[in-house]
């Protein structure tokens, strides 16, 4: 693929499910028309935050072709992957976009030794032509996320903590050499005294390899520690993004704000201990008329219930948020 201006461009994308029967059923718009991109040339850690049911994860699974979306265009390098239809074409995206999925121990068969799935990618994706010349790529990989071929060679996920077979997961991911990992909620289930180390190695992946990624948590401390960029998303929206020193420190969407008062201040030499509590996930509350947060916004307005707002551009960053229509 050819060099881009843009490494990601997510244009409008929509993702619409059916859930119920066929004549009493509704339509949930879990995405509803996200906008964001990433530059090629500049590698970035770009956050996706929300509760659970916001859409995060939906909005993950689309850019990485899993789902298709009901409107709008991922354009990845110049190329709009929901058009591609060919086995070839869909080796080559995979091979520069990769995911890191939540629970390592589910992404590992316990009957099957872990190196195998390396060596198995190496070659899938062409890297190596044979077993043979493996070892070298394998072990390169594994060094990179701090462990060896010599530490994992022959051993079974349980002889291994969850810690790493999370670092074995984001090596085998690396062996493509990818340009883009989307991580999807990559530490919630590994222990709390490993989870800055996992956090970490994303950071040094950017800053040393180049790697972007794209970053799915509902936990405002990790993410407001390891972004450049931060969206929050509420209920399929996209309702703030930008830096995330603006985005967390002087959230300007009212659900924005709600979250940072779940949590101590954000500075860089504490970090928040207290968990963020978010309301239980309603369907109704996706087809709602108008602002998704109506129920909970303590500055509401008539319009509000009647309109979807739209994205407003202040101070360098996107607020979904009818205070801000005037400026």
């Amino acid at each position: 693929m050819e060099n881009h201006e843009k490494l990601l461009a997510v244009k409008g994308i929509t993702k619409e499910f059916h859930i119920g029967g066929v004549f009493t059923g509704a339509t949930l718009t879990a995405v509803h028309e996200a906008h964001f991109d990433m530059e090629a040339d500049k590698p970035e850690i770009f956050t996706l935050a929300g509760e659970s049911g916001s859409g995060k994860s939906t909005l993950a699974r689309l850019i990485l072709h899993d789902l298709e979306p009901t409107q709008g265009s991922i354009v990845y390098e110049g190329h709009d992957v929901t058009t591609i239809k060919r086995r070839k074409e869909l080796m080559q995206f995979m091979q520069k976009v990769q995911p890191i999925f939540q629970n390592p121990f589910e992404a590992f068969n316990p009957l099957k030794k872990v190196d195998r799935y390396l060596y198995a990618t190496a070659m899938n994706f062409g890297v190596v032509k044979s077993r043979k010349n493996a070892d070298e790529v394998v072990d390169n990989a594994l060094k990179s996320v701090g462990l060896s071929l010599q530490e994992v060679r022959g051993r079974y996920p349980h002889e291994l903590s969850g810690g790493q077979l999370q670092r074995i997961a984001v090596a085998r991911a690396l062996i493509s050499q990818p340009r883009l990992l989307i991580a999807d909620e990559p530490v919630s289930m590994v222990d709390a005294s490993l989870r800055m180390s996992i956090v970490n190695l994303f950071k040094d992946l950017k800053d040393t390899h180049g790697v972007s990624v794209i970053y799915i948590t509902h936990d405002l401390a990790t993410a407001y520690y390891i972004s450049d960029r931060i969206a929050i998303m509420l209920r399929g929206n996209i309702v703030e993004m930008g830096h995330v020193e603006q985005v967390l420190s002087e959230p300007l969407h009212p659900y924005t704000k709600l979250l940072k008062e779940s949590v101590p201040e954000p500075t860089t030499k504490e970090r928040w201990r207290e968990k963020i509590q978010f309301s239980t996930f309603e369907v109704k509350e996706f087809a709602r008329v108008g602002c998704k947060f109506t129920g909970r916004c303590p500055c509401v307005m008539d319009i509000c219930h009647k309109e979807d707002p739209k994205d407003y551009v202040v101070d360098g960053r996107m607020v979904k948020c009818y205070l801000y229509a005037e400026k």
